[in-house]
């Protein structure tokens, strides 16, 4: 989930929360700044705007190379600008379950899930990460660019309940979030935690301490398709946690151009491109979000329009691409065999792991089998493509045995 969209200055805050103030602080332009940020441009960070926030877009190695060294060996990406929330109180499940499709009841301590913000009309809201923490909270990572949005939704949700008895209230986090990502990331880490990361699986996550600094928190994922972690970390110790992290040769810095084009191969959405509020779980190929129990209750925003479409199948799929020649980018048309526009791209780039052009779109359900030969639109010009099954590169997620 690299997570753009929509995010500003977060608006009022609901009775008990906190506000976030921005892990950092601000730039004269009137953008928002991580904890790292004089850590990214000393060393040769490419800083630009991204959902409010200045962020880097790459280093001096270049995005190619970037990429490459996050899939053979480990990368550091700073992705403070993500919302980090922490939900407390008796109903703080029932409160999460009544805005998500994902059956949050059933998450064990430590344990978490992505799941989907929906609305009435059956559209992804946002896609969110929770775990249902061992200390009496859930803790939510939403989009970068949706912060605005659904600190919005949850407050409006909390002030309902909390009116009817409720026992929930929030706190929006002012951590900073580093996520270490690659197949080198257990050995560099291990070396700063006394807790075993063979026995963390992935979407599961642990309080602890790394490498001296107190307070993190360490969840098993990320936006790669590598075995990873994000660490969440109190702000004024980011830049020394990152620091030590760099300090191994094996752990380079990474940027936003790598994280997109890393989160492609793996298949993996970006909201506002891939997945928005016109979209639905059925289309988007993610009803695997979608608990057993919460589909048969039907108690989740839009439940009656995503369980129809799923009965009466969607009239357009999300599939995966694939072409030679000119790279597939958004917004390009996708033609069937008699030259019939059929869908249209929503993410695409060249891949720097498998060397052709790879790409994500939205396609007529009866177009949407793997191994079915359409046509991109590029540059006036039509360029060959074929559906394919997503990842384009396999995962790497961890499961502890």
């Amino acid at each position: 989930m690299l997570r753009a969209g929509c995010r500003a200055a977060l608006p009022r805050r609901p009775s008990g929360s906190a506000p976030r103030r921005g892990a950092g602080g601000t730039a004269a332009e009137g953008l928002k700044q991580t904890p790292l940020d004089a850590l990214h441009r000393a060393r040769g960070g490419r800083m630009v705007p991204f959902a409010g926030w200045s962020l880097p877009l790459q280093y001096e190695q270049g995005h190619l190379q970037s990429h490459l060294h996050t899939r053979r060996h480990c990368s550091l990406f700073d992705v403070t600008h993500m919302m980090q929330t922490r939900v407390y109180g008796r109903d703080r499940v029932r409160f999460m379950e009544s805005l998500v499709v994902g059956d949050i009841a059933e998450l064990k301590p430590g344990q978490g899930t992505l799941t989907l913000l929906t609305n009435e009309k059956g559209g992804i809201t946002d896609d969110l990460i929770v775990i249902n923490t061992w200390e009496d909270h859930l803790y939510v990572v939403s989009n970068a660019g949706c912060a605005d949005k659904d600190s919005a939704i949850f407050r409006d949700r909390a002030e309902e309940l909390q009116a009817t008895g409720s026992d929930v209230h929030l706190e929006v986090s002012d951590n900073a979030l580093l996520a270490l990502q690659g197949p080198s990331m257990v050995r560099v880490l291990q070396a700063g935690l006394l807790d075993d990361l063979a026995k963390l699986s992935f979407m599961n996550s642990i309080s602890t301490t790394v490498f001296g600094v107190p307070g993190c928190r360490v969840t098993r994922c990320g936006y790669t398709g590598e075995d990873g972690v994000e660490i969440s970390v109190p702000s004024g110790r980011a830049v020394e946690l990152a620091e030590r992290l760099l300090d191994v040769p094996d752990v380079w810095l990474a940027g936003l151009a790598a994280r997109d084009s890393l989160r492609l191969e793996a298949g993996l959405c970006l909201y506002g491109n891939d997945i928005d509020e016109t979209i639905t779980p059925a289309e988007a190929g993610l009803m695997w979000t979608l608990g057993k129990r919460r589909r048969a209750a039907m108690d989740f925003p839009g439940a009656a329009v995503i369980m129809a479409q799923v009965k009466e199948k969607p009239r357009r799929k999300r599939v995966g691409l694939t072409s030679v020649g000119p790279p597939i980018r958004p917004h390009m048309a996708i033609l069937g065999p008699e030259g019939r526009p059929v869908g249209t791209v929503t993410s695409g780039c060249p891949s720097p792991s498998l060397g052709k052009n790879i790409a994500m779109g939205y396609v007529e359900a009866a177009h949407s089998r793997a191994g079915t030969q359409l046509t991109v639109e590029v540059r006036k010009k039509h360029h060959p493509a074929l559906i394919t099954k997503m990842p384009f590169v396999p995962t790497q997620y961890y499961i502890a045995k």
